[in-house]
């Protein structure tokens, strides 16, 4: 007999083996912010760093779209992401920066109040 043992097949549609196509967009637009910068360097006769800056961009945008937040107990912030896409990270620390730091959280819990009674330190009040 055989059994199909569930697996987690997300991020198995890979590209030259290393390459997932998040992984792709990222290096991509990593690669392009790099020829910006390799263009801007060029004009001033740094053709070297900017190849370099190139290289070292792509490889930054692939780690965000590749990896996943490491688990660092000196800081909260990293041990609560722990194990989470780098870039879902990122995502939501913009959107929480854009809405100017708020955080709104949704509970189900109930909140009790305390019920009002007429009993005092010593029993019912008579109307005295």
């Amino acid at each position: 007999m055989s059994y199909n043992i569930p697996r987690n097949v997300k991020g198995e549609g890979r590209i030259l083996y290393i390459f997932s196509y998040k992984a792709l967009i990222y290096t991509g637009i990593g690669v392009l912010i790099g020829i910006v910068f390799n263009l801007i360097l060029s004009l001033f006769g740094l053709n070297i760093v900017g190849y370099i800056l190139i290289g070292v961009l792509g490889f930054i945008g692939f780690g965000i779209g590749t990896f996943k937040m490491p688990n660092l107990p000196f800081l909260k912030s990293a041990r609560l992401a722990a194990g989470e896409q780098i870039d879902e990270v990122i995502k939501r620390a913009i959107k929480f920066k854009t809405n100017k730091d708020k955080l709104y959280v949704y509970t189900t819990e109930q909140v009790e109040t305390p019920q009002k009674t007429e009993e005092k330190e010593g029993g019912k009040k008579n109307g005295r």
